[in-house]
């Protein structure tokens, strides 16, 4: 039975993976370490209930090896609980994102079409700016040739 999550391999290649970058200073730090605890527990928990052999024994309830695992989790969702509800922690999580999560959708395909939108939203734009330069250096060119007294006003 294994006694921590697998951790990804830190793969030198993708400088940019939200994985290389380090833990927050302060209260979101220390979330982000618990947020990351409660997923090692949780898969504890997922490992053992696979594991239990002792679904069919009589063993007292408190040395049953789900229940140390349950309470585990339990304690980890409370520790995350109380610390987001520091003060100091105003970070807002939008709607959406959190009924992606309760529909159980794909965070990550999410992700990656909001990136993808995103940087397409910001190729027309970059476009858009571009085709504006371009017109406005065409019009005081036009305006420098066909009006002489501006052309020092218009660059």
């Amino acid at each position: 039975m294994p006694s921590s999550p697998p951790t990804p391999k830190s793969n030198a290649q993708e400088p940019h993976s939200p994985r290389s970058s380090p833990v927050p200073t302060g209260v979101q730090g220390d979330l982000e370490l618990e947020l990351l605890g409660l997923a090692g527990a949780l898969y504890n928990l997922g490992t053992t209930v696979i594991n239990d052999t002792s679904k069919d024994s009589n063993q007292p309830h408190g040395s049953k090896p789900v229940g140390l695992k349950v309470n585990e989790v339990i304690e980890s969702l409370n520790s995350v609980d109380n610390l987001a509800r520091a003060p100091s922690l105003n970070t807002m999580v939008p709607m959406q994102i959190l009924l992606d999560i309760d529909d159980a959708k794909n965070l990550t395909q999410i992700t990656r079409e909001r990136l993808e939108r995103a940087a397409t939203e910001n190729q027309f734009m970059n476009g858009k700016i571009h085709a504006v330069q371009a017109y406005h250096e065409y019009l005081n060119q036009a305006l420098s040739v066909n009006f002489p007294e501006l052309a020092e006003s218009l660059w």
